[in-house]
């Protein structure tokens, strides 16, 4: 579905006096062909604005442009008929894949050989069994408690609830001017007991030297105040939660994970996803006494 967005300038007069201006303002709209009343109703609902005695809008543009989830414009809704939609947002794992620079690639070698089975088995039976030995840290993963803490929970000791089917809530951030997320950004949304995806657009140079370098990430302030929201789990398309050129410092996963909120790192096709109404699954194999684990990380649309 095409979303469309109005970029404007704009003027507030309140009631009992006062005033607000913006420039270069931008507001999810409806449809392509909102009016300007309808749209200075938007911007000021947008806002929360009360005791407003007028709006003048100036150099209102209407382009074509992905949601990022404006308060008072739903999300587009599959009719009750519709097919369900399922967005991949993993990236597949292959022998010799390189997912963050300086750890091993995964090594995929046949145990048995279709060719061997053949004398196992019955005739017209064969199998094939393989060996991959990988770091944890490899393509999509999810890190749990005792990634970050001795003490803290390992993968199989995380609560499928807090993995399967999260109300999703995506930030659309490939136009920031920072590499650094504030908490700035999570103001206008409530997140309790949500999957917060951080959609930064990275994901387009995974694989590639250029990955490695200038990535976005979560900045501490930006942790804290997902901790104190009561989040379940942050997501981001970049090489890493934290600022990793910054030195050995780690304090999104350091909150993080002594919160209880699982971070899954390497995500990709976010852009695939609305705003607000998505469903968040990633969810690893229960392995004991380990901390970080490849996921299949996909959202219901």
């Amino acid at each position: 579905m095409t979303e469309h967005r109005a970029h404007f300038d704009a003027t507030v007069a309140f009631v009992n006096g006062g005033g607000l201006t913006a420039e270069g303002f931008r507001l999810d709209i409806p449809s392509a062909d909102v009016s300007e009343e309808e749209l200075a109703r938007l911007f000021v609902n947008h806002l929360g604005l009360a005791l407003v005695g007028s709006v003048e809008l100036r150099d209102v543009r209407i382009v074509e442009e992905q949601h990022r989830g404006s308060r008072g414009v739903e999300p587009a809704q599959a009719t009750a008929d519709g097919p369900r939609r399922i967005v991949d947002l993993s990236h597949r794992i292959r022998a010799g894949l390189v997912t963050y620079p300086g750890l091993p690639a995964p090594v995929i070698t046949p145990h048995l050989t279709r060719e061997e089975s053949r004398s196992r088995y019955a005739p017209g039976t064969e199998f094939a069994m393989d060996t991959i030995t990988m770091i944890g840290n490899t393509g999509t993963y999810l890190d749990s408690p005792y990634h970050r803490y001795a003490d803290g929970g390992d993968l199989a000791s995380l609560d499928l609830a807090t993995l399967v089917g999260l109300p999703a809530e995506v930030f659309h951030l490939t136009d920031a001017a920072e590499r650094g997320i504030p908490a700035s950004a999570f103001y206008d949304r409530e997140l309790a007991g949500s999957a917060v995806l951080l959609h930064t657009g990275w994901d387009s140079r995974f694989g590639a030297p250029a990955y490695a370098t200038g990535a976005p990430f979560l900045t501490e302030e930006g942790a804290r105040h997902l901790v104190d929201a009561g989040v379940a789990l942050v997501g981001i398309d970049s090489l890493n939660i934290d600022d990793t050129e910054s030195g050995g410092a780690r304090p999104a996963h350091s909150l993080l994970l002594a919160a209880g909120i699982h971070v899954v790192e390497h995500l990709t096709a976010l852009g695939e996803l609305p705003a607000r109404g998505a469903r968040f699954t990633a969810a690893p194999p229960a392995v004991e006494g380990f901390g970080t684990f490849p996921v299949r990380a996909y959202a219901e649309v």
